[in-house]
């Protein structure tokens, strides 16, 4: 069957569904209205500037980003700055951000206040090549550089902005272009960050971060899926596959991620098979995260740290998923032995711990739940009395009771509170970060605040090792909500400690509160 001119190359076309073609040309159609891609050419210059109607990534001559091409640096403008901690977010950050074409000298001027910047940091840079395919995709090269600022003070606001040679962020002219951030504090405090998965680049995606930033965060805790470049999101190599899309996610979330600390895992559409074996290749060149004891350059998205009171983890849920197997037991059991270790490490030191990765655990949306994800990492949850569980994955949010031993330990209306020392550990699937919207199975009703419609079971599944389906009648699933959303937990170390966890609408309005206490 002749496929429709419909603007999606034919090769790419025939590896997408009908979803994932009107999704491509959805974005395409955003993105030539919103945004830009660094290497859109003004004037016979490459800059980083926005213009009116913008060739889609894929379109794209790799004669912009080839690295012969001679421009003075004065032209060519960063873009895309996002911040991560290092292992410790008192004494470290990390400062990354994305050129148009190489550039000679890359650095960071840094100092505690906008108008002195004299502390000057060496920046990495690391390019990455995308190889072209016949009808489908231009080759691209990108180009991402990283700086590491360590022996920071704790508590401590910093201004900074990024350079190479011939483009100094602390001339006239460019002052504009300084951001700050914040370290962590010496010792525990008040604090709030917040959390999604599958965000992408889209209206709605961009709505998030301005929820985000109203929140006033410490960091952001992104659970994978984080750009949809793989549109697939099999892990493999015949997925169709816009690493251009980069360009304009990172550009998006600047507004956000250039002041708040962008904490990443791996989710399914972020294995990018062309890279590297586990398809890992293009989240180490555009990522700087702490490097916590695990092989950080196989697995970037696995990382631990503290701040204040809380200990978090990411995972990376691709190595024990069951539903899609590209990465199924890459890592030979040494994720969940390492997994073991830390978890044992933070429930000494923390009051909370709070573990993030992709694949639901727990979800009764068009994925479900996970089966690998239960048989490899619950019975670690279950024994260091973990306090909270963040993924996305399903394009929703959701919100179980207190779990344990695969049942109900209590439960947690909104507005309750519960103790994972005796009642298990609550799941929250917070996958409305952008991407369009997943429903419930026939007869869950949305349920969320102001609007509950409790029901006493829902019929759904998880994925087995042989990729069937296994049905299941669960009773867990408390707070259902179809709509774009993020969660904003406020830690409290004081009296009582607890985790205060909310759930907002992009609107604004909260449809789901609820806390953890330990010991309470």
């Amino acid at each position: 069957m002749d496929l429709p001119d419909v603007g999606i190359p034919p090769q790419l076309a025939r590896r997408m569904s009908m979803a994932e073609q009107y999704e491509y040309l959805r974005t395409k159609l955003t993105r030539r209205r919103t945004l830009v891609t660094a290497g859109a050419v003004a004037g016979g210059l490459l800059t980083g500037g926005c213009a009116g109607d913008t060739p889609s990534p894929s379109s794209r001559t790799t004669a912009a980003a080839s690295p012969t091409t001679q421009v003075h640096g004065s032209v060519v403008a960063p873009f895309g700055r996002h911040l991560a901690f290092g292992a410790d977010p008192k004494t470290q950050m990390r400062i990354s951000w994305q050129v148009p074409l190489a550039v000679r000298k890359p650095y960071v001027r840094i100092g505690t206040r906008p108008d002195d910047l004299s502390r000057r940091i060496e920046a990495e840079v690391r390019a990455l090549h995308t190889p072209g395919v016949t009808g489908v995709r231009a080759a691209l090269d990108q180009y991402y550089l990283h700086a590491a600022l360590d022996g920071l003070r704790p508590g401590t606001t910093y201004y900074y902005g990024v350079g190479h040679e011939g483009l100094d962020p602390a001339a006239a002219g460019h002052r504009s272009t300084i951001a700050s951030f914040r370290t962590a504090p010496a010792s525990p405090e008040k604090f709030v960050f917040t959390a999604f998965g599958d965000q992408g680049v889209s209206k709605a995606a961009a709505g998030n971060d301005h929820v985000i930033l109203d929140q006033n965060p410490a960091f952001h805790l992104h659970a994978g899926d984080i750009c949809y470049a793989d549109v697939n999101g099999r892990g493999e190599k015949t997925d169709g596959y816009d690493p251009g899309y980069w360009d304009l996610f990172l550009k998006q979330n600047e507004e956000v991620a250039r002041s708040v600390p962008w904490m990443v895992t791996t989710g399914n559409h972020d294995m990018e098979a062309w890279y590297s074996p586990e398809g890992y290749g293009g989240q180490l060149a555009r990522w700087s995260l702490p490097d916590s004891g695990f092989d950080a350059r196989t697995a970037p998205g696995v990382y631990a740290f503290t701040y204040g009171n809380v200990g978090f983890v990411a995972l990376d849920a691709n190595d024990v998923s069951y539903e899609i197997p590209a990465n199924l037991g890459y890592s030979g059991g040494k994720q969940t032995a390492w997994l073991d270790e830390k978890l044992a490490e933070l429930r000494r030191s923390v009051d909370f711990v709070v573990v993030f990765f992709h694949h639901c655990a727990y979800s009764t949306s068009s994925h479900a739940s996970d089966g690998g994800v239960r048989e490899e990492w619950l019975p670690l949850f279950a024994k260091h009395q973990v306090d909270l569980v963040i993924n996305g994955h399903n394009h929703v949010y959701e919100r179980t009771d207190a779990i344990k031993d695969g049942a109900v330990g209590r439960r947690v209306p909104i507005g309750a509170s519960t103790d994972p020392t005796r009642d298990g550990t609550v799941y929250v699937t917070a996958g409305g970060g952008g991407k369009d919207l997943y429903g419930f199975p026939t007869g869950a009703k949305e349920s969320y605040e102001g609007h509950v419609r409790d029901v006493e079971s829902v019929e759904t599944f998880q994925w087995t090792k042989s990729r069937a389906t296994d049905h299941e009648t669960v009773e867990w699933s408390r707070v259902r909500y179809r709509g774009f959303s993020l969660l904003k937990v406020e830690a409290q170390s004081g009296g009582t400690p607890r985790l205060k966890v909310s759930a907002l609408a992009q609107n604004g309005d909260r449809i789901d509160h609820f806390e953890v206490r330990r010991g309470a």
